[in-house]
């Protein structure tokens, strides 16, 4: 029989987002390093793998003013893991940056100087924002089709390995002067992404795990492809367990067909966990936080972003509007989540099952964001996550608090001891660097193998 897996654990802190239930007196600041500094020490004491920052490149807006019912924003990722990597010395540091709005070369320093400096725990969630909207921050501008977007990230990706991979190990480890003055401490790497041509040396020696790790949420058929070339972890919208299976199957497949054993992508779905001492008071735990997360302004906010209109005059207790929209698609001014739906479709699916199953507006738009979420009591979300890890679905799970910076104490304190006892959780970190304590191949015996593939 196999082994089940051993469940790794990350924590996400959302930038741009209404999960956070940000309205009560015990949430912390989004913009206080304080906030980051507990959740990041809380989940180092629990093990957690991973400390993710998502990212926002400009503030959201809704109906062409500022959207100010979501956490909306927060300093740089990378300057804050810097920070971050100061007071922890084993959770791996998770920077969201863009390879639209980057340039490579550069980018590729700044993760290498995160890297050096944090002692191997550095890693790169790559996404590929191109709308003209978000690029108007921009000196490009939003000059990148669509259709061309992981093209681009690919050829800026390999941009970053090929500087990573450049530094001459003999020469990082030699105390004679000579051999620094005489010799090149690095290859040249030119990037050629299509929309940019630079040429340069590393500046810096590697990490103590080789470099940086790639993570990747990507969830279309180019994305999924890319993340089987390319990354290391990939991000799941797919937590429930048969949705969880196909993906699995899904990345292993694409992951063979690019010359990498099946396993070599780590699978992290993002999750929500909700615990109470019994089943039944965790489901009413649930759905305090649900109404906190979906306050009545924000369920009129969620469903104007389809309808394209005021509706504030519409009762949040009360049915959907019966018109149709007044847009034909929805826009990005409010992030990917809300982009590029048929407003009509949408609209017509949501009065179907608000009809059918009688829910007004506020009840609908939290039925709409509450598929992901394990609730009950620590030994029950336990015994769910044994069923993952014996069926060997995932690697772990990407946590969401719904509070910060105190959304994880319960996780660590109560469930992660549950999890330990049944052998699919680490009682100790690997080693020092993210790679290992991911349970990932050194960077070396990977590139040989991708070189022979």
């Amino acid at each position: 029989m196999t082994a089940p897996t051993v469940l790794r654990f990350g924590v996400f802190f959302q930038g741009v987002n209404f999960s956070t239930v940000w309205t009560e007196p015990e949430s912390g600041s989004q913009t206080d390093f304080e906030s980051f500094r507990r959740l990041a020490q809380t989940a180092e004491r629990g093990l957690f793998s991973a400390f993710f920052l998502g990212e926002g490149l400009r503030l959201r807006e809704h109906l062409g003013r500022l959207h100010e019912l979501d956490v909306a924003g927060r300093p740089d990722a990378q300057t804050q893991l810097a920070a971050l990597a100061a007071v922890t010395s084993h959770i791996g540091l998770v920077a969201t940056q863009n390879t639209t709005y980057n340039d490579p070369l550069d980018l590729a320093h700044r993760f290498a100087s995160l890297d050096l400096i944090s002692g191997g725990r550095a890693a790169w969630n790559v996404v590929t924002t191109d709308n003209a909207w978000t690029g108007e921050n921009f000196r490009r501008g939003g000059y990148l089709d669509h259709a061309d977007r992981y093209r681009h990230a690919e050829a800026v990706v390999e941009a970053a390995k090929a500087l990573w991979d450049a530094w001459h190990a003999e020469i990082a480890s030699s105390p004679d002067a000579a051999a620094w003055s005489d010799a090149v401490p690095s290859d040249e790497v030119e990037a050629r992404t299509g929309h940019y041509t630079a040429r340069g040396r590393s500046r810096l020696p590697q990490s103590p795990q080789g470099r940086p790790v790639i993570f990747q949420a990507g969830d279309s058929a180019e994305g999924r492809d890319f993340a089987a070339r390319q990354a290391d972890v990939i991000f799941s919208a797919h937590s429930a367990f048969d949705a969880a299976q196909t993906f699995a199957a899904d990345i292993r497949q694409r992951t063979l067909k690019a010359g990498r054993p099946a396993g070599d992508v780590k699978i992290f779905p993002g999750q929500e966990f909700i615990l109470a001492d019994t089943d039944a008071e965790a489901e009413e735990k649930a759905r305090w936080v649900r109404r906190h997360q979906v306050t009545p302004q924000t369920a009129i906010a969620f469903i104007e972003n389809v309808w394209g209109t005021d509706l504030s005059t519409f009762d949040p207790d009360g049915p959907l509007p019966g018109f149709d929209p007044v847009q034909e698609v929805t826009g990005e001014t409010r992030g990917a989540g809300f982009r590029a739906a048929q407003a009509k479709a949408t609209a017509d699916a949501w009065r179907e099952r608000a009809e059918a199953e009688g829910l007004s507006i506020r009840e609908l738009v939290i039925a709409l964001n509450s598929g992901r979420g394990f609730v009950g009591s620590p030994a029950t979300v336990a015994a769910t996550l044994q069923r993952y890890a014996d069926a060997g679905v995932v690697d772990g799970f990407n946590i969401t608090p719904w509070l910060v910076p105190s959304g994880l104490d319960d996780i660590v304190d109560r469930l992660v001891p549950e999890l330990q006892e049944r052998g699919i959780y680490p009682t100790e970190y690997a080693g020092s660097t993210l790679r290992e304590n991911l349970g990932l191949e050194p960077v070396a015996v990977r590139e040989d193998r991708r070189r022979t593939a």
